[in-house]
């Protein structure tokens, strides 16, 4: 009779079975267990509605947050088409359709299932803020039109407001120092310089500031867990675009039909018209009674002439406090490097004097040789330009150097302190990033996706599953248990 395998009876096949089935078991609770976690993020959109023109950003954050405040990165950036919202007071329905297309890029960049959850913002600046001033229904018909226009498309509209010039300081001071990693990392911050159409702001930290003189120019801040007391101050009218009117208004005091202006190039002749001038709050009660209604525009290109013009804005004859910058604002002493961006950026990135390592005194005389340049042949070198631009660089360099050095007292010491930027790490200079990342704080972060299995579970199941394969293992070699205990022992 043929003897039995013991390999073969019932028991080891089972045995083999239960092992197996572990294995898989094992195996599959490993892998499910240690597969990566799909990140989760989170979107928000802000339109930057200037004087000039208005802007879309598209920003993206992980859900989780680090310290209370999300690590925003900008992923897009739209420019609407036409003039700044504020330009459409008398036809305010055209302001909302303005940004119809730059809405329909951000739908489609914005991942549909999170459309719903993507808080949607819109910032106005100082192009509103003279509007409100000035015409307070205008305004609101606007903003209206504008909150009706932004409700039709599937995100979640929060509003549309106007940014006190203190915020959009302190913004813009954030969004310097966040994307250079000073925020996260606990170092010495950077000041921030903006300079728009309408307004310019400046704002840093100062040792020697604490909030007591003067608080209406102080903010604090609590981000990545460090607070921070901000000196801020935002200058209205001083903006580029209405700096050169109020020098204009300045230069036609007496309603004549010529002026010679040093700030734009010998041989630029323009007709302007008076009413479109003092078309502003900035400079509309210095109008000059019976003027005709044109005057010539000559220029004649002396950027020291200019510059004593420039100066003449700008009052510095009182100061209640300590110290001030003009109009009687008060101004801590400056600390720390700078970084100078918005039309800061663009004028002295035209005028190739962004390198702030080039001496004050040869930055004036580049200025000086620029502003000299006959008109048409600065026409004939940049033919691409547009002739407004054009023509409005030589007051714009020399306004931006006398607001530094003649205002902000920036020296031939600290002036390489400042850096001209326009954007870092693929995010543009501006408040809208530091707005962003400020609104954060405000946004519940979601729970991350976690491992199928606590630490603890997933433990206690491997173990159970090694010892459960060690005994299978065990059991199976029962075949060769006899053979073990009918060894000769050896005496």
């Amino acid at each position: 009779m043929k003897e039995k395998n013991p390999w073969h009876t019932p028991v080891t096949i089972i045995i083999t079975v239960i092992g197996v089935i572990a294995i898989v078991a094992l195996v599959t609770v490993a892998v499910l267990q240690n597969r990566p976690l799909p990140q989760k993020y989170k979107y928000g959109i802000v339109l930057d509605a200037g004087s000039s023109h208005t802007a879309l950003y598209i920003y993206e954050w992980p859900a989780e947050k680090d310290n209370n405040t999300g690590r925003v990165e900008q992923t897009y950036s739209c420019k609407v088409k036409g003039p700044g919202i504020s330009s459409y007071a008398s036809a305010p329905l055209k302001a909302g359709e303005s940004l119809s297309v730059c809405m329909q890029e951000a739908k489609q960049r914005v991942p549909g299932r999170r459309h719903s959850q993507t808080p949607l913002y819109l910032g106005a600046t100082a192009g509103m803020r003279l509007l409100n001033s000035e015409n307070s229904s205008a305004s609101d018909k606007v903003f209206q039109a504008v909150e009706e226009a932004l409700q039709k498309f599937p995100f979640s509209f929060q509003g549309a407001r106007i940014l006190s010039g203190q915020e959009e300081g302190a913004f813009g001071w954030i969004t310097v120092n966040y994307l250079d990693d000073r925020l996260k990392q606990g170092l010495e911050t950077k000041g921030a310089l903006d300079l728009g159409g309408a307004s310019t702001q400046i704002s840093f930290v100062s040792d020697n500031y604490d909030g007591s003189e003067s608080p209406d120019n102080a903010v604090t801040f609590r981000l990545y867990g460090n607070d921070y007391n901000l000196y801020t101050h935002s200058f209205l009218c001083y903006g580029k675009d209405q700096a050169l009117r109020m020098t204009l208004a300045q230069q036609t005091q007496s309603g004549p039909g010529t002026i010679n202006d040093p700030c734009f190039h010998p041989g630029y002749t323009e007709s302007r018209n008076y009413s479109v001038l003092y078309d502003s709050p900035c400079v509309s009660d210095r109008k000059p009674q019976g003027p005709p209604a044109n005057f010539t525009h000559i220029g004649t290109g002396d950027f020291q002439q200019c510059q004593e013009v420039v100066k003449r804005i700008f009052n510095s004859t009182h100061c209640k406090y300590s110290q001030c910058s003009f109009n009687g604002v008060f101004q801590p002493l400056l600390q720390g490097p700078f970084g100078a961006f918005s039309a800061y950026y663009f004028v002295m990135n035209f005028l190739n004097l962004t390198d702030t390592s080039i001496p004050l005194e040869a930055v004036r005389e580049k200025l000086g040789h620029y502003c000299a340049t006959p008109w048409n042949q600065l026409k004939q070198q940049h033919p691409k330009v547009k002739l407004k631009y054009l023509s409005e660089y030589c007051f714009s360099g020399t306004y931006i150097l006398t607001l530094l050095t003649e205002v902000y007292n920036f020296t031939s010491e600290n002036y390489p302190n400042i850096k001209f930027i326009r954007e870092i790490k693929g995010s543009d200079a501006g408040w809208t990033l530091g707005y962003m990342l400020n609104l954060t704080n405000m946004i519940p972060a979601e729970a991350p996706d976690s491992p199928p299995l606590p630490h603890a579970g997933y433990v206690s199941i491997v173990t159970v599953i090694a010892i459960l394969l060690l005994v299978l293992f065990i059991l199976s070699l029962r075949p060769l248990w006899p053979l073990c205990s009918k060894r000769p022992q050896i005496v």
